[in-house]
């Protein structure tokens, strides 16, 4: 028994520089951006975002590699700010957002990619179906604190999709050749953060 005691005492003393060097932060949803853009008609961008989402990074201070970080965003919030548009994206050609309301990523492995640069594998659930993607983040900012008391940080991540490999398959052919919806999809996410108070 004291055997066992004295073990589990020394795996909680293992444990406890992990636990002390981790930190919990917040998205910020009024002061961050989720947004997309993908090519039409083959001539343009058309850029879009999604007005509710949220994000949590347990960011270990030590060892930045060993950080998680998980996000979800409300596919019915899709904003191209224009209206007809938005309702198509929602319907069952594109999102379908009745049946996948959620859009969700899971950080498995980050990455140191140079100075101020991190790469962030993880798998992104969107449409029903899970792949994994890779995110170039940099610009990881350091704490400041707000007026009002509050510590925040700040980062942008961009990664690309094909929207085929998640199901978004619509599409119309013009004419001329090409088609209306291009399957590249640029994501990009501007973020601040808030630190969680300790309990």
């Amino acid at each position: 028994m004291k055997k066992a005691i004295a073990s589990i005492t020394a795996i909680i003393a293992l444990a406890l520089p992990l636990v002390a060097s981790a930190s919990t932060w917040n998205i910020d949803p009024d002061h961050s951006n989720v947004g997309f853009k993908v090519r039409h008609l083959m001539v343009s961008n058309v850029k879009g975002s999604f007005d509710k989402y949220t994000g949590k990074i347990e960011l270990d201070d030590k060892d930045i590699t060993r950080s998680r970080v998980t996000v979800a965003i409300d596919t019915n919030t899709v904003n191209t700010n224009v209206q007809k548009r938005d309702e198509h994206l929602r319907s069952a050609d594109f999102f379908d957002v009745a049946k996948y309301p959620t859009m969700t990523f899971v950080s498995k492995k980050i990455a140191k990619a140079g100075k101020d640069k991190l790469k962030m594998t993880g798998d992104l659930t969107l449409h029903g179906i899970t792949r994994p993607v890779v995110l170039a983040v940099e610009g990881l900012s350091k704490e400041s604190k707000d007026p009002w008391g509050n510590i925040r940080r700040g980062a942008m991540a961009t990664t690309k999709i094909n929207r085929k490999d998640f199901g978004l398959v619509w599409n119309a052919a013009l004419e001329t050749g090409g088609v209306t919806v291009g399957d590249e999809v640029t994501i990009t996410l501007e973020i601040e953060l808030i630190k969680a108070q300790a309990k």
